[in-house]
């Protein structure tokens, strides 16, 4: 089962009642996707790019998609993004989800709503600049044939997921990026740093987000 939850910043997060997970952190939903992914990630690499190709693991409530989006069409940047998710929200949850009524988002309400609805394996292009593909494939056993610059890895914790912070899938991915590719990610766990750094990726730490000490990022 899982219920809506306000988070620290006024923004909505969805916890699974089961395992007493969530989505995003409970100091703020917007605020973590923010300080991790667009910040950390997105404009860190921007700053030597016009167009960049984007994996996600997972898509969760399409919050990192939204605020990419957004930040697209901001600074005119072309965005190819490819996002796999292996459990879906059901609409009705999503329609719950508050992030469009704040942080001047209020412009993309109808995008947010049509990344939801879009088909899975299908792309569907938002605006002028941003591509989106929805995968609903276990990235385990899935074909990575785009080259990334970029990976916002948003899986739930090790705790959760662990055969999704593991070394072969970092080097699944490494092999699939560019030269110069970042990838981020919310969790500093040394397990998580050690099978990063055995991929290939020369990794760092950076100050986490609110109500978390330290993030961490990883250059190929």
């Amino acid at each position: 089962m899982q219920t809506i939850e306000q988070t620290g910043d006024g923004s909505i997060t969805i916890r699974n009642t089961g395992s007493g997970v969530t989505y995003h952190s409970v100091h703020g939903a917007i605020s973590e996707s923010m300080h991790v992914f667009i910040n950390a990630g997105l404009d860190f690499l921007a700053k030597t790019k016009t167009s960049i190709s984007i994996l996600e693991l997972g898509f969760g409530t399409g919050l990192n998609a939204l605020l990419t989006y957004r930040y697209s069409v901001e600074k005119s940047l072309s965005i190819c993004y490819e996002a796999f998710e292996l459990f879906p929200l059901k609409l009705e949850l999503v329609e719950q989800l508050n992030y469009c009524s704040l942080d001047n988002l209020k412009s993309c309400t109808s995008v947010f709503n049509e990344m939801h609805k879009a088909d899975w394996g299908r792309v569907r292009v938002f605006g002028k600049n941003f591509e989106l593909k929805k995968r609903n494939e276990d990235i385990i056993e899935a074909e990575l044939n785009n080259n990334f610059d970029l990976i916002y890895f948003d899986a739930f914790d090790p705790v959760h997921q662990p055969q999704l912070w593991t070394e072969s899938v970092f080097r699944k991915i490494y092999n699939a990026s560019n030269e110069h590719a970042v990838l981020v990610t919310y969790s500093s766990k040394g397990d998580v740093r050690r099978a990063l750094t055995a991929a290939g990726f020369t990794v760092e730490k950076l100050k986490g987000a609110p109500g978390k000490r330290e993030m961490l990022r990883a250059l190929k």
